[in-house]
């Protein structure tokens, strides 16, 4: 295994770890891993395969998910719970949505950590607007900036009770993107006190969560380039909104993105993301990030070792009651 750590986060390419995979993430030493639906066919195989990705860098590497509930849910029916889209559940559940979104938020925790997944890429602290694609609309917790850092707090707690990490998205805000950045770059136009007071605000207000997820989106008001890729842009995440945590890119295959893959890591990590995310499975693709990315630098090793602190034991709980509460919230009846 190499000594230093790979500025990196990988996907796999199915359910069963291959060989030449193994290897690679041996000799490449990622920071950490990420599931997808392609990875998952049922508990013991996932719990397999989580097992499986950790020996191969010979540590309790993180594992993450995107597990939002709605349409952004990689382990589903009939092995794990259908969650509605969380928009839809905050509508639902009124000015119980706090509690709902605690309770949701641990429910989901204690699914992903019963096989072996301990990080879920979540909370959604984008904004709602009339502007949203719907590619992420209904992702999101409202269209309120204190709504959603409430909402947003309490699903980060639900997920820390349960033993799972926590990572907010898509700082410094995605919610006035009129374009799915899986295909397209959005600019944005909004001016630096309209980013400030809302966009902006959730995370400013959670700024003391262990991890983050860049938006691939342009700020025009600060710069031409996508956020991930651009130094004004981190400046502002780090310095404006205050976060000190492990800053990790989405993922380098949007479209979003300039250049090769191997440019996209490379800006990402110039620009002052401490993690390069790629999601594909593809080793070739792999191969091209890792060398591009290289390694974790002191900085953000002493950042992504604080994340993992916080990675605790799940708090006791009776599970099968807090179900009963979450459904009845949504439900609208009193419990």
């Amino acid at each position: 295994m190499s000594a230093g750590l790979g500025a990196t986060i990988f996907g796999c390419e199915g359910p069963v770890l291959g060989a030449s995979e193994r290897a690679f993430f041996r000799e490449a030493n990622p920071w950490g891993f990420i599931i997808f639906a392609r990875n998952v066919e049922d508990p013991a195989q996932l719990s397999r395969l989580t097992a499986d990705l950790r020996d191969s860098v010979g540590r309790d590497a993180p594992v993450l998910v995107d597990q939002e509930g709605g349409r952004v849910q990689r382990l589903r029916a009939p092995h794990w719970s259908e969650f509605l889209p969380p928009l839809d559940a905050v509508a639902l559940a009124g000015e119980r949505a706090a509690r709902m979104m605690w309770l949701r938020g641990r429910l989901i925790a204690e699914e992903l950590r019963a096989v072996g997944i301990d990080s879920n890429c979540a909370p959604c602290l984008d904004i709602a607007t009339d502007a949203t694609h719907p590619f992420l609309r209904n992702r999101c917790y409202g269209t309120d900036a204190a709504q959603v850092a409430v909402l947003g707090r309490a699903t980060a707690e639900g997920h820390l009770a349960g033993g799972v990490l926590p990572v907010m998205k898509h700082m410094p805000g995605h919610g006035r993107a009129n374009a799915d950045t899986h295909h397209d770059l959005p600019t944005v136009t909004a001016s630096a006190d309209a980013l400030w007071t809302q966009d902006f605000a959730p995370f400013h207000a959670l700024r003391d969560l262990p991890m983050a997820m860049t938006a691939h989106i342009v700020f025009a008001a600060y710069d031409d380039q996508p956020a991930t890729c651009s130094p004004a842009m981190m400046r502002v995440m780090r310095d404006q909104i205050g976060f000190g945590g492990l800053i990790m890119s989405d993922d380098l295959n949007m479209q979003a993105l300039p250049g090769t893959l191997a440019e996209r890591a490379a800006l990402a990590v110039a620009a002052g993301c401490d993690i390069a995310l790629h999601c594909k499975g593809d080793l070739a693709e792999m191969q091209a990030v890792a060398a591009a990315a290289g390694q974790m630098t002191d900085a953000a090793r002493a950042r992504g070792d604080a994340a993992l602190a916080c990675r605790k034991t799940a708090e006791p709980a009776d599970l099968a009651a807090l179900r009963r509460e979450h459904d009845a919230l949504l439900a609208a009846v009193s419990v």
